[in-house]
Formats: C-alpha cells, sequence, structure tokens
C-alpha cells in the first residue's frame, strides 16, 4: 500500500485533470538537444526498420550509428529502432526474451548500450537528414516490471492474477488495463520522456489495435501538445478508427496480406491491389499514409526472407517496386536491401550478412532515391492499368508521369498496351533509355521497369 501510495503521489506531481476529466501530462523534462527541425512529412517519409539484434555482432546502437551513411544512401529519411528498453526476464520467452516484453519504460536495455549511445545514434540521424522514432509498447508489460506493484493497472483473470492479452499465446508480458487513468497518466508521462531526453522524432506503436481508441486519442493529443518537435506517428494495426485518434500513418497489413497470399501464393489477378487503395485509405484524413512493406521482423520471422517470399532476387524487387511506388510510405526491414535469407530471430542475436547481392543493394538505392525526387511518384494522381498478370499503373503530376510495369509471375507475360499509355516519349527512369510502347509488352518472368515522360 505504501508503495502504491508512492507511485500516485509521484504519478500526480506531474499531471492535471481537466474539466472532461481526461489527464493530461505537463512537460516536466528539460529538453536534450536542438528539436530535429527537418522531420519529413508523410508523403515523403522512407522509413528503415532497424532490429539491433540482427544488425551486426556487436549488437548495439555503435553499430547502427557507423552505417547511419549507409542507410541514408538508400534514401530513407526515417530510423526505426525496435524497442530499446530492457526486457523482462520473469517467464521470459526465447533466448533473450522479446524485445516487445517492457521491464522499464524508462530505461535502456543495457544489451544495446547506453542512453548516451542512443542519443549519439539520434544526434548523428539528425545530422544526416533523418529522423528517429522509437518503437512503443502500450498494450502490455513483462511480468517484472515495476508498475505491477499496482496491480489495479493490469487486467487480471477470473482470480485476480495477472493475464496475457486476451486472445494471444503471448506468455511473457501481461496486459494492462485502459480503464485505469493512474496508468494512462504514466504511459503518457514515459512516452513523453524519450522526446526530451533523446530528442527522438515520434513512435510506432505495437499492437495498437489493442488499446483503446481513446488512449490513443489522449495520447497523440500529448505527443502534438509538445509544440517544439514535429513528431511522427505510426500504428501498428487495422482498425478504421487509428487515423481518427491522431495518428498520420498505419500499417497496410491488408496489403501485406494481399500481396503474399493471393497474388504471390495462388496468382489472384493483379487488379486486386488496388482494391487496397481504397479500402486501406476508406478512413484516412489529409496527411494520412498507410505504410506499406514487403517485409518486417514479424513477417520475416513467421514467413522468411522476400527473395524466398516473392520467387527469388527478381521477384522480391518487383514486389517492393509495385509496394513502394504505387501508393503509401515505403518501409524497408534491415537485411532486406541485400537479399538476405538467413533466419532473422529477433528473440536472438540473428547478425546479418551485409556483403551479399551488391546488385540488390543498388536497385534498392534506384527505386527509393527516385522516389524520393519525384513528386509525381510521392503525391500525384494514380491511375491503374493492370492485367491479371501484370502490375501497371502511373502516377502523374502536371510536370511529369510515372509508368511502372511490373511482370509479377514466375513465367513469361504478354501485356497489350493501352491506348492511354501508347507512343513514344517514354524513357527509363534509371537508364535514360528512350522507350516507345506500342501494341503489345512480351516480359520475362518478373520482369519490371519504371518509364517517365
Amino acid at each position: 500500500m505504501k508503495l502504491l501510495l508512492i507511485s500516485l503521489v509521484t504519478i500526480f506531481s506531474f499531471c492535471k485533470k481537466d474539466s472532461n476529466n481526461n489527464v493530461k501530462t505537463d512537460p516536466v523534462y528539460a529538453q536534450y538537444g536542438t528539436p530535429y527541425a527537418n522531420v519529413p512529412n508523410t508523403t515523403d517519409a522512407i522509413i528503415y526498420q532497424v532490429n539491433l539484434r540482427a544488425f551486426s555482432n556487436n549488437h548495439d546502437f555503435k553499430s547502427v550509428t557507423a552505417k547511419l551513411d549507409d542507410i541514408k544512401s538508400l534514401g530513407v529519411n526515417v530510423v526505426y529502432l525496435m524497442p530499446v528498453y530492457p526486457v523482462g526476464v520473469v517467464k521470459s520467452a526465447g533466448g533473450l526474451g522479446s524485445p516487445y516484453s517492457v521491464k522499464d519504460y524508462k530505461s535502456v536495455n543495457t544489451e544495446f548500450g547506453t542512453m548516451e549511445d542512443l542519443k549519439a545514434l539520434v544526434n548523428a540521424a539528425h545530422s544526416k537528414g533523418m529522423a528517429v522514432i522509437l518503437d512503443w509498447v502500450a498494450n502490455h508489460t513483462s511480468w517484472d516490471n515495476a508498475w505491477t506493484a499496482n496491480k489495479s493497472w493490469y487486467k487480471l483473470d477470473a482470480n485476480g492474477n495477472f493475464t496475457p492479452p486476451t486472445g494471444t499465446n503471448w506468455a511473457d508480458v501481461i496486459a494492462l488495463d485502459y480503464t485505469n487513468k493512474d496508468m494512462r497518466a504514466a504511459m503518457i508521462d514515459a512516452m513523453k520522456y524519450w522526446v526530451y531526453n533523446a530528442n527522438i522524432d515520434g513512435y510506432r506503436c505495437d499492437a495498437a489495435d489493442f488499446v483503446p481508441l481513446d488512449f490513443w486519442k489522449q495520447a497523440n493529443d500529448a505527443m502534438k501538445s509538445i509544440k517544439s518537435h514535429k513528431l511522427l506517428m505510426l500504428a501498428e494495426g487495422t482498425r478504421a478508427d487509428h487515423f481518427q485518434a491522431g495518428f498520420q500513418m498505419v500499417y497496410g497489413m491488408g496489403y501485406y496480406a494481399d500481396l503474399k497470399n493471393k497474388i504471390f501464393d495462388n496468382s489472384n489477378s493483379l487488379t486486386l491491389l488496388q482494391n487496397l487503395n481504397t479500402s486501406e485509405y476508406a478512413s484516412a484524413l489529409p496527411g494520412s499514409q498507410v505504410v506499406r512493406y514487403t517485409t518486417n521482423h514479424d513477417v520475416y520471422l513467421s514467413d522468411g526472407s522476400p527473395v524466398n517470399i516473392y520467387g527469388g532476387k527478381t521477384g522480391s524487387m518487383a514486389a517492393f517496386l509495385v509496394t513502394a511506388y504505387m501508393k503509401g510510405v515505403p518501409m524497408i526491414y534491415n537485411g532486406q536491401e541485400v537479399g538476405t535469407t538467413q533466419k532473422i530471430d529477433f528473440f536472438y542475436n540473428t547478425p546479418i550478412d551485409w556483403s551479399t547481392n551488391p546488385d540488390m543493394t543498388a536497385e534498392y538505392k534506384s527505386i527509393l532515391n527516385f522516389r524520393a525526387g519525384s513528386d509525381a511518384v510521392k503525391t500525384g494522381n494514380l491511375s491503374v492499368y493492370s492485367s491479371d498478370d501484370v502490375a501497371v499503373f502511373t502516377k502523374s503530376n502536371d510536370k511529369q508521369k510515372v509508368l511502372v510495369i511490373a511482370n509479377m509471375r514466375n513465367k513469361n507475360a504478354t501485356y497489350t498496351i493501352p491506348p492511354a499509355l501508347a507512343g513514344a516519349g517514354w524513357k527509363n527512369a534509371f537508364s535514360n533509355v528512350t522507350v516507345a510502347l506500342n501494341g503489345q509488352l512480351y516480359l520475362q518472368p518478373y520482369q519490371h521497369m519504371v518509364l517517365t515522360q
């Protein structure tokens, strides 16, 4: 009881209630560093996900800092770090425990280095023109998080015991109870902590579908109240209300599922993808974007490397080109750019071999850097001309038209050029070679191209 009283006194020392009885946190932290002024707009963002346990042999912040120039060269302007916090030991899962089993929301995992090392990474990224966002785990904590002293902060089973999130097999974590205003205040305070103390630029919010709308609205409002920072907020989830809650970006989980399961696994028509441009943006607000990917840490672990999922190196590049250009914010996962096929298990240290497939790295650079410099790709009008086997679309504005053609099958394909695309005047966006489109186009397995006029 004494510990609970101390915790409540601590919380109410930095929070107050407004007339609607909503908890609002007050900034109580001194700002470290200078807030980064060039955080990209969502339409300009290109995200690079870092799994610290896979990124290097040393699995630490310093190794990421040393490789920031390579990340930048891909065209990336947002570095997303998987959870950097201490991992729970009690009922730990896997070899090193899940990074999503958070033991302390306000500390750095010594496995990765120190707070000073994290600050140095953020400083270096900012100096190179990249924002840094952290992974935030709001739905649950480890069994040995200090918050467990406040049992009312957690969901409990019928016997009054801590319990994993309903409907999951996540036995290493326990679910938080968002009816508790004191826990909510502490959560928002912890989110503010990293903005002030490490000068970060936002959050990718894990398992956002499990956390209620009214909390995300409260948290996003609190982040927006930090007027010195422009913060990016990304929800990992599929609920239609995430944009309403204030997130600028949400995961394109439906896009990935259809791309893999329907297009590549079962050869459904490419026209399915255009339906997602409607459904995934149905609740979008001005500036809202869907983050689309061909892999991430979860699906790499469950489904394997993009090279294997999408029929080889060329197939994985065709899939990525369509994903990066059609609509939304592209995100890549570390190692994807070198076509790694090794197992990457974020419960263990599984260092990536960065020496493989320089040809793929060069193509990722071409695709993403061209996108970074093309307002037509980023914000232009989308017109779709896909056949069952070939993804075809244009992105255009008053200055440029960009045409993407990608055979998404492991077989030769014939594509009939529609009148709207026929004629001369096209150039290959990467080689500048002139291309004329007339009659039929014969494409080799997974052949793909970007043309401009």
